[in-house]
Formats: C-alpha cells, sequence, structure tokens
C-alpha cells in the first residue's frame, strides 16, 4: 500500500535526524551555489549592505538600486549606465546586464565556515 505524503515526510525528517546523528554534520539541503552567504566588498557593500548574503540576494538588492536610481540606459534597457558607486564595482560606465554578475562577483567572496 502507497504511503501518504504525511508518511513520507515524517520518515525523511527521520531519516535525515538519524544521518546529522551518526556523521555529527548538519543535513543536506539548498546550502551551496546562489542559496550559499556570501561577503560583499566595501564597494559593494555601500549598495547591499555588510552582513553576509546570499548571492541572490545580492543581485536583487543590486537591481532594486538600479531601478531606483534609474541606471538603465533609456533606449537599450538591457545596458546599465553606472553611477559613482556602480563605477566602482564595473570598472566601467555601462555594462550590459549580461556582464553585471561577472562585475560582481569580483566583489563577493564566499563565507568561510
Amino acid at each position: 500500500m502507497a504511503r501518504t505524503a504525511e508518511k513520507r515526510g515524517k520518515d525523511e525528517t527521520a531519516a535525515a535526524e538519524k544521518k546529522v546523528k551518526a556523521t555529527g554534520k548538519p543535513a543536506g539541503g539548498a546550502r551551496g551555489g546562489i542559496t550559499a552567504p556570501v561577503t560583499p566588498s566595501d564597494d559593494l557593500a555601500e549598495i547591499v549592505g555588510k552582513k553576509d548574503l546570499p548571492r541572490s540576494d545580492v543581485v536583487k538588492k543590486v537591481w532594486d538600486y538600479i531601478k531606483k536610481h534609474d541606471l538603465q540606459d533609456a533606449k537599450d534597457r538591457r545596458q546599465i549606465n553606472g553611477d559613482d558607486k556602480l563605477q566602482k564595482i564595473f570598472g566601467k560606465k555601462s555594462v550590459s546586464m549580461f556582464e553585471m554578475n561577472k562585475h560582481l562577483s569580483a566583489h563577493l567572496t564566499a563565507k568561510k565556515d
């Protein structure tokens, strides 16, 4: 007979708790990649704040800043015209939205455990 979703959930939770007790390490899950906490550089912290954030939140806050200060090019919305703060991060006046993440990654360091 098939297990209910509730029973499956309880079984998976019990298995995860057993694994944590056996290994002494926290249970796995979405802890790496875009959800892993990163530390922004001082220049980037002027825009996103000083505390550690997931990379996805950093990108979201940069986009909020861009939209708040109307920094997208009027003719080509894919281009971002940097103000003084963004020029420190980008290293130039204008970048495309597709290369923005490359410039952001240079200002992010992985959090050390």
